[in-house]
């Protein structure tokens, strides 16, 4: 009968109960592990010397013209005075001179509401870093100080750490009590941050509501008469059945693109009077010779044809779009009051036997609506939605989901961390005895880069898998991004290199395998050897100066245009590849980057504090190339409030695994029964108990905390405009065009694709 392993916390206790003096036993295993090595101040002062070297380096590619490409699509079509600044020959150093003194009336007006919101997160995380550094050096650092515990050496990186204070020292107290302290904090200044979040009354609406799960026959008339008689005074503007326009829509962007390539050639043709050649197939540019299968046709034939092609199919598909109608519609009322009533008719909560939803108020239509399988929320805003992706939902969009995630789970639960790779070259080092490897360049440089290319790489992969999912929103897809990819960093940065794993499925073994402990050359005493603190704090450096300066190159951005170039099938596409290379910015991804790093510097603000000022550095750098590449590089995106209050939630953590780091500590040097484990215990339980109360009973709730204001009628115009081009077919033209410019008067421009493209046209 198999036997299931079931994790002994007994005998874990046991475990580190029974603890020797194995530091001899970490130093003898670099064979396993290049981390653990003993390091004249654990290779800190030549990892810093290297990375900033290499920070310099890679501000000198920032005046590339890569750099500048993305200022083409400037959004009110003007060249500012700071534009023309950034493109001066001092590009660089200018664009960040100007970006320091930049006010949030500025930001707000370029970048949107939502970079200023991300931009406030990062004041105050600077904030709470400059309070905890205070603290931190100037209290805990000359307290570990104290300690005899290893050697009286002045280049000794353990003399910094707790690890320097014996396990019965009275002074351990004080670690603990600013542990929970910096808890405090941490929630005092993510309360600030909340506190200031107020959007403009024309940002969110609520007077629109989006009702899912509607009878796909029905008639928005019907929509309208069923809430007008099921509520008393309800007074319906508008009512809009969605449908299904992802096949249109592309049809038309890319009938659009062969017009303007047309366009482009019939110029030259105007002016040179000599036809163009062009080779229309994949890569065929690269072509140095004329063979079968590659032959070059006149570049003005080709693209009028190409555009006869699209346009019949857009007229085609635009005849079928009314016959493919959705089970979603928006739905616009008066005024809020009402909104908010039918809101919580239909999301309150009434247990009745196994049904915890009551029936809302029917009206003659109920029946044909089918209202009691909607699902009524508040309607994103216009510029938040994939419009292309709603068609996908469903039983259909959750087997896409489950299949895209479990391939992402297999492939992390291998490769979760780098240490694979430094063990593997460690065993495969047949050219030089490991002794002469002791060296800060080998041990603590290329480890701690090695790390961060995986932490930069494999979450360009979780990345991708929320795009992939085909979120209906812009929030949801960067919130999914966010979680997901923190929650893979934590992991991958944190928790498994610091237990001395490698990955997931070691961690599981550890965790659950009930002869693993007893077999596994796993020795948590490693844990807290010094120089793994060294570790992170070269890591903690080598995010600032190479991850940021990495951010300013905008690697994933420049391999995709590089491929979309190579693609291009003429000069008249590679031109326009050019001009709309500009893409919004990933808050998803650029908040679980910041929180991990800031993760890492609280967990080891105890017990290796000196990891404290390189977070700082990393933080201030971070701020600085963030308002740049907003400012200069990136399209303004519209994201709603849950985003910005998930990272507040999910920045708690940080101080969180600060306590279980001293907890883990004092149970392994002086047991789990000890005075400083047990009260860090009860803090700990009692902090997790408190955090997931305030999120888990949040999801309950109907309304969001924060409420939506608006005195405008935003969806009404919009939802009037877009379904209306949809009947008459031309739902993509007229609402690039002609609907988004009556709605954004001011000239802010919501999306930058179509903006470059009329730029490009009218040049």
């Amino acid at each position: 009968e198999p036997v299931f392993p079931v994790f002994n916390f007994s005998r874990w206790f046991l475990f580190s109960s029974l603890r020797s003096n194995r530091i001899e036993w970490c130093y003898e295993a670099r064979i396993r592990s290049t981390v653990l090595q003993g390091l004249p101040f654990g290779g800190v002062p030549t990892v810093l010397a290297l990375d900033f070297m290499c920070f310099l380096v890679r501000l000198t590619c920032i005046s590339w013209d890569y750099g500048r490409l993305a200022l083409v699509s400037d959004l009110n079509g003007l060249c500012t005075k700071d534009f023309c600044v950034c493109m001066s020959v001092s590009v660089c150093v200018r664009c960040i001179y100007v970006v320091c003194f930049l006010r949030d009336d500025e930001i707000r007006e370029k970048c949107g509401e939502d970079a200023v919101h991300y931009l406030s997160f990062q004041r105050h995380i600077i904030g709470l870093l400059v309070v905890v550094g205070v603290l931190s050096v100037g209290i805990i650092l000359p307290v570990n100080f104290s300690g005899d515990l290893l050697d009286n050496n002045a280049y000794s990186f353990g003399r910094t750490t707790i690890a320097n204070l014996k396990s019965g020292d009275n002074l351990l107290w004080l670690h603990t009590f600013f542990a929970f302290f910096y808890l405090l904090l941490t929630v005092y200044s993510m309360r600030r941050h909340t506190s200031k979040m107020h959007y403009k009354e024309d940002d969110l609406v609520k007077r629109t509501l989006f009702i899912n799960g509607i009878n796909k026959y029905s008639e928005e008339g019907q929509i309208k008469e069923h809430f007008q008689q099921a509520y008393e005074n309800c007074v319906v503007l508008e009512a809009r059945i969605c449908y299904d326009v992802a096949r249109l829509m592309y049809l038309d962007s890319e009938r659009k693109k062969a017009e303007r390539s047309r366009k482009f050639y019939t110029d030259l043709m105007t002016r040179e009077h000599i036809p163009t050649m062009i080779n229309p197939k994949p890569f065929g540019h690269l072509c140095c010779c004329i063979i079968k299968g590659c032959e070059q046709e006149e570049a003005v034939g080709y693209y009028t044809k190409l555009e006869c092609k699209l346009r019949e199919e857009y007229k085609s598909e635009r005849e079928k779009v009314n016959t493919k109608p959705l089970d979603m519609a928006f739905v616009t009322f008066q005024n809020e009051t009402m909104t908010s009533v039918i809101l919580k008719d239909f999301n309150a909560c009434q247990c009745h036997g196994c049904h915890c939803r009551r029936e809302p108020k029917s009206s003659p239509f109920s029946s044909n609506l089918q209202t009691s399988k909607w699902t009524v929320t508040y309607a994103p805003d216009p510029q938040n939605v994939y419009w292309e992706h709603l068609s996908i939902g469903g039983a259909k969009w959750w087997i896409r989901c489950l299949v895209i995630n479990c391939m992402l789970f297999i492939l992390l639960f291998f490769l979760t961390t780098p240490a694979i790779i430094i063990s593997t070259m460690d065993k495969f080092n047949v050219t030089k005895p490991v002794e002469y490897l002791n060296n800060p360049i080998i041990t603590q440089f290329f480890p701690t880069l090695l790390l961060w290319s995986f932490s930069a790489l494999l979450p360009t992969i979780v990345y991708y898998s929320a795009f992939f999912e085909a979120h209906w929103t812009r929030s949801g897809e960067n919130r999914t991004t966010m979680h997901k990819c923190y929650t893979f960093l934590i992991f991958m940065v944190l928790l498994l290199p610091s237990l001395g794993l490698s990955s997931l499925d070691v961690f599981f073994r550890w965790f659950f395998d009930k002869t693993f402990l007893d077999n596994a050359t796993v020795r948590f005493e490693c844990v807290f050897l010094p120089d793994n603190g060294a570790f992170f704090v070269n890591y903690v450096i080598a995010s600032a100066f190479i991850g940021n300066a990495m951010d300013l190159l905008r690697i994933p951005g420049l391999l995709m245009y590089m491929i979309r170039l190579c693609l291009a099938r003429s000069a008249a596409e590679r031109r326009n590849v050019k001009k709309h290379q500009a893409y919004e910015f990933q808050f998803g991804a650029a908040y679980a980057w910041l929180m991990n790093v800031f993760t890492v510097v609280m967990t080891y603000s105890i017990t290796c504090p000196i990891i404290v000022p390189f977070g700082l550095m990393y933080m201030l750098l971070k701020h600085l190339v963030d308002r740049y590449n907003m400012y200069y590089a990136y399209l303004p995106s519209k994201l709603d409030k849950k985003i910005h209050s998930g990272a507040v939630n999910q920045v708690v953590a940080a101080p969180i695994l600060c306590l279980f780091w001293l907890l883990f500590f004092s149970t392994v040097r002086t047991g789990f029964l000890a005075p400083t484990s047990m009260f860090t215990f009860v803090v700990l339980i009692i902090t997790i108990i408190i955090c997931l109360s305030h999120i888990v009973f949040g999801h309950f709730k109907y309304l969001s905390a924060h409420n939506y204001k608006v005195n405008v009628s935003v969806w009404s115009t919009f939802m009037s405009h877009i379904i209306y081009t949809v009947w008459q077919a031309r739902v993509v033209s007229l609402y690039l065009s002609i609907n988004l410019r009556i709605m954004f008067p001011s000239g802010r421009h919501p999306r930058g694709e179509d903006s470059l493209i009329d730029n490009e046209v009218h040049q």
